[in-house]
């Protein structure tokens, strides 16, 4: 496809959603009807009616004995009905644990469909951006935001040492895996002073500031007035929406959702749990919901976990922004703070680091019920502004940290912790330079891919935890209770 042709793509799918969507439900019950999973409740029927009203809405727990067998060499049609190629591992950062789903032919020629419409997006708004690499890097992709972040920091630390090889043309001695050593000396090649001398220009600065959710802040100082682009909305159960508007401020984001990629209901949130799921088309402006899937792959009204919320509709399909993982939270009595809180109070509190000339590289949080009573405990690593690398703690204003933070957490946390007196005071343990990365590199090596690999918002894993707390250099607490 050109570039017109795909926009015109998306003008004609987002323009005919309830049919696309009655298709597309309609084509996944003819393939896969006859299927293990699908027979205990259809007994063979392809009817849509009868898939609505007997199929149930299940959670990953229901549907992970399937997965399991197919994974473990039983035939396709167990799931699906349609052959799995191979299956994709969730990085286990979000929830905790990793997950396996189904993927076949049809999910990559979804997954192509969907690049290559939002390359065109982005092409429409950004002139150039489709060239890649000339005299100097047009763009940068990753999966996940916190990858470049690390990436950066990566060359933070070691581009005096990327000097010294591009400078002589060998590679450091540390660096033993055979062929990483292989391809990195084939990219340098022959000794480049030039080069060399460039990139100590660049990187030798004082501060790194205009040269490269809670990742925001990080990027935009990094980045300076480039764009941050968030182009699509893809999870591990199916690939959802696309942007159409790049370059939109990162925090306004909302994804068109394309109806063509899987069959989408969605569960309401705020209604209970006798709330019904709805169409696609029957969402409701403002309303939070968590996406149900039906897909090729071998996932039938498979609640995602996602909270997302309605935020327009382009044509005659809608268009969400993510809030939340409905399952990240923390507690210590009969509050609950969200995925969305924890965001929330820690973008309030980048303000007072940044008057004191620092910068939030990385958090997260557990609940500490060693302690009576309970309190949040969040751990941080921090960055000076500037680039002498040494980290100055004042008590007064990381104590303040700790009070904003409370003030910015919902009623019931204020009420028991000011009231009550049934939360502890908050607590922000400050870590050693490099410790997210440690932590990273653990998770790598119990499977997590590093492309999707992404800190998790709040750490359940006793060896995680070990890591954190072998690195800790400081803790403060709040001094004051939270206005009500």
């Amino acid at each position: 496809m050109n570039l017109n042709s795909e926009l015109k793509a998306l003008e004609e799918l987002s323009s005919n959603a309830k049919q696309i969507q009655e298709d597309m439900l309609e084509e996944i019950l003819r393939s896969s009807a006859n299927t293990e999973y699908l027979r205990r409740f259809l007994h063979g029927s392809s009817d849509k009616e009868l898939f609505k009203k007997n199929v149930p809405v299940v959670t990953y727990e229901d549907v992970k004995p399937y997965m399991e067998r197919v994974a473990n060499g039983e035939p396709s049609d167990v799931i699906s009905g349609e052959p799995i190629t191979q299956f994709f591992i969730s990085s286990g950062t979000s929830g905790g644990k990793q997950k396996i789903y189904p993927l076949n032919n049809k999910y990559f020629q979804k997954r192509i469909f969907i690049e290559n419409l939002r390359n065109s997006i982005l092409s429409k708004h950004i002139k150039g951006v489709e060239d890649g690499k000339r005299e100097e890097v047009v763009s940068i992709f990753v999966p996940f935001a916190c990858s470049l972040i690390d990436a950066i920091k990566f060359l933070e630390i070691h581009w005096k040492e990327l000097c010294n090889n591009i400078r002589s043309g060998r590679v450091s001695e540390w660096i033993t895996d055979l062929g990483c050593r292989d391809s990195v000396s084939k990219v340098l090649g022959v000794p480049n002073a030039e080069l060399a001398d460039k990139i100590e220009r660049e990187c030798g600065q004082t501060s790194w500031e205009g040269q490269m959710s809670q990742c925001i802040p990080i990027l935009e100082f990094y980045s300076s007035k480039l764009p941050l682009v968030s182009l699509n909305y893809s999870a591990s159960e199916t690939l959802f929406g696309v942007n159409v508007n790049p370059l939109c401020k990162p925090q306004d984001v909302s994804y068109t959702c394309v109806p063509n990629t899987s069959y989408f209901e969605f569960f309401p949130v705020d209604e209970g749990n006798n709330a019904q799921v709805v169409d696609l088309v029957d969402v409701k402006l403002g309303h939070l919901y968590d996406p149900v899937v039906t897909n090729h792959f071998g996932l039938y009204r498979y609640r995602m976990g996602d909270i997302l919320q309605v935020t327009g509709f382009y044509n005659k399909t809608p268009q969400f922004r993510f809030v939340r993982r409905k399952d990240t939270v923390i507690s210590v009595h009969i509050e609950k703070t969200t995925e969305e809180d924890i965001v929330n109070a820690v973008n309030r509190v980048t303000t007072v680091l940044e008057s004191a000339g620092l910068m939030l590289m990385g958090f997260t949080c557990k609940s500490d019920m060693s302690t009576f009573p309970g309190h949040y405990v969040f751990y941080w690593e921090l960055k000076p502004k500037n680039f002498d690398g040494i980290v100055k703690l004042d008590n007064n204003v990381m104590v303040k940290c700790c009070c904003v933070m409370e003030e910015s957490f919902n009623i019931l946390y204020r009420r028991h912790r000011r009231k009550y007196g049934t939360i502890g005071p908050l607590e922000i343990r400050v870590m050693q330079q490099g410790t997210f990365y440690s932590l990273m590199e653990y998770f790598i090596s119990q499977g997590a891919f590093a492309h999707q690999y992404k800190t998790p918002l709040c750490i359940n894993s006793p060896q995680g935890l070990a890591i954190l707390e072998d690195r800790v250099i400081s803790q403060f607490f709040s001094d004051k209770s939270p206005p009500r």
